[in-house]
């Protein structure tokens, strides 16, 4: 909660520092009004708290009611739930809140769209770290609430070799080099990835038995190749380019993840909008 406070404080910094000058010289201070949150779009809801918090920042006697849950499904036309209150409070507060709704709730409809796609395979569908800068963990949050899974949230939580830091180790056997020394000085509690991106490589990574093997750019061919090597000797995560209309091709494979940036660097916003109606005079 204190991330989202932090979020929701700079968001509307950023928004208000000068006020909001057209409700102050055109709406009369003790209007009250009531608003209703409408879906506009068929998606999954994500950032319902964000919107609470942006409205008990700006006035606590904003009331925000909600008729539905992070992770629940909207079709066109539903009531998502309404906010009631001093008007210049409630249009002080509107873009900011829809920003985060919109924002979060397309990220979570997108991670449904490919979690249904995969479905029945065994693979899961997570995310990466191509996210929104500030904004990571209300984005991971959101791909939980459209049903995939968190990969790393920092570059402290879990070791992953990529190419650039073999590129920097560089020599023959960078690949085993790279897997023994983090081994050697990780934590027990992390797991150890590596990325290659042939089925050479694979080999060369299974020899020093990493826990997990991430397939960079590889064609479902390679990766069900790369399953049968593998032998459940470790994890397979498939990454690279991989869309909607290719993700059931990849799943189908057997890697175990699929990670799809994305979920989180190019969903497109969920069409929310905030209708208001006066509701009286303080």
């Amino acid at each position: 909660m204190d991330n989202l406070t932090r979020i929701v404080a700079f968001a509307l910094e950023e928004d208000t520092t000068l006020g909001d000058i057209t409700s102050e010289l055109t709406v009369a201070p003790g209007r009250q009004v009531t608003g209703t949150l409408l879906a506009k779009g068929d998606g999954v809801l994500s950032g319902l708290l964000a919107v609470q918090e942006v409205f008990r920042q700006i006035d606590e006697t904003v009331q925000v009611e909600l008729l539905l849950h992070d992770g629940d499904r909207v079709t066109r036309g539903d009531c998502i739930g309404t906010i009631a209150g001093n008007a210049r409070s409630v249009l002080k507060g509107e873009r900011v809140a829809l920003n985060f709704l919109q924002r979060l709730s397309g990220v979570a409809t997108a991670t449904a769209r490919y979690v249904e796609a995969a479905a029945g395979t065994e693979a899961r569908i997570i995310d990466t770290r191509k996210t929104t800068p500030g904004m990571r963990l209300l984005e991971k949050a959101a791909v939980r609430h459209g049903g995939g899974h968190n990969h790393r949230f920092g570059l402290g939580d879990g070791i992953l070799i990529k190419d650039n830091h073999l590129a920097a180790i560089g020599g023959p056997d960078r690949i085993a080099s790279a897997v023994r020394a983090a081994r050697a000085g990780a934590p027990h509690t992390l797991r150890v990835e590596v990325e290659v991106t042939s089925l050479d490589e694979l080999e060369q990574a299974l020899s020093v038995r990493p826990d997990t093997v991430l397939l960079d750019n590889m064609s479902p061919e390679e990766m069900r190749e790369a399953v049968r090597r593998t032998a459940s000797r470790a994890l397979l995560e498939a990454s690279g380019g991989i869309t909607l209309e290719t993700v059931r091709a990849v799943a189908q494979t057997g890697v175990n993840l699929i990670s799809v940036g994305a979920l989180t660097h190019s969903a497109r916003a969920l069409d929310i909008s905030l209708e208001l109606a006066m509701s009286g005079e303080a």
